[in-house]
């Protein structure tokens, strides 16, 4: 290791000694015949009665390596919420998610906001792939009243489209991938849903690549940026 490498692990570790707050794994549920892990936490130290946009934790994942998750359902009382985790890929994150079990202590270094807040419109439509679960089961449960949120959502693994609705009798439609990105699935499931998009807001989550050429293509379709709003995922 080089002296430049010594010297960033060391200031890594006097960060996390200062700043990283713990908590509890409650329950794992990895969904059956599917990538998907269902995760319920205890976060004594989170102020989730303060959470009025979507929320994100920066979880260490390995040494010195930092991933973040949308924590949904959650619930201010108790301190707890839930993370869905496609760990369907080979990377840090998913393999961090696969080896948790029921009462393992996890790290995290902070908890920020997305902005993502449903705002006073008549209609908050919102489209991600399988890593924005979370993201849009918390802005479903921010929605008020629930009526004016619909969703779809990119899944290549036909059992997690087949479970979604039978876990979350939601307003959330699991589609099968049609193309490389899945933008263009998305778009036609859009404009053969809704004649109009006066009043909408949009709200897109998900794989980097993909938040970007859906967020072209919703321009395009004559979204204004003042109704889209977007949060792009490392891979």
């Amino acid at each position: 290791m080089s002296t430049i490498q010594i010297l960033k692990s060391k200031a890594g570790r006097l960060i996390e000694d200062r700043f990283l707050q713990t908590g509890t794994i409650l329950e794992v549920r990895p969904w059956e015949a599917s990538s998907m892990i269902e995760i319920d936490l205890h976060l004594p130290y989170a102020d989730i009665a303060s959470w009025t946009a979507v929320p994100y934790i920066k979880f260490k994942v390995a040494d010195l390596t930092y991933r973040d998750y949308t924590p949904s359902r959650w619930d201010a009382e108790t301190s707890t919420c839930s993370l869905f985790i496609d760990a369907g890929h080979n990377g840090p994150g998913s393999n961090w998610a696969k080896t948790l079990t029921k009462g393992d202590s996890v790290s995290y270094l902070k908890i920020r906001s997305t902005e993502h807040s449903p705002s006073a419109t008549s209609a908050i439509i919102a489209l991600g792939d399988e890593s924005s679960l979370g993201h849009l089961l918390a802005l479903e449960q921010m929605t008020i009243p629930s009526g004016r949120f619909s969703a779809a959502i990119l899944m290549d693994n036909e059992e997690q489209r087949k479970l979604l609705p039978e876990y979350f009798p939601l307003n959330i439609q699991a589609m099968p991938r049609k193309d490389q990105h899945g933008h263009h699935t998305l778009m036609n499931w859009l404009i053969d849903k809704y004649l109009t998009i006066d009043n909408t807001l949009f709200y897109v989550a998900g794989n980097n690549t993909f938040v970007d050429k859906l967020r072209k293509a919703l321009q395009q379709y004559g979204c204004e940026k003042k109704q889209l709003f977007v949060q792009g995922f490392w891979s």
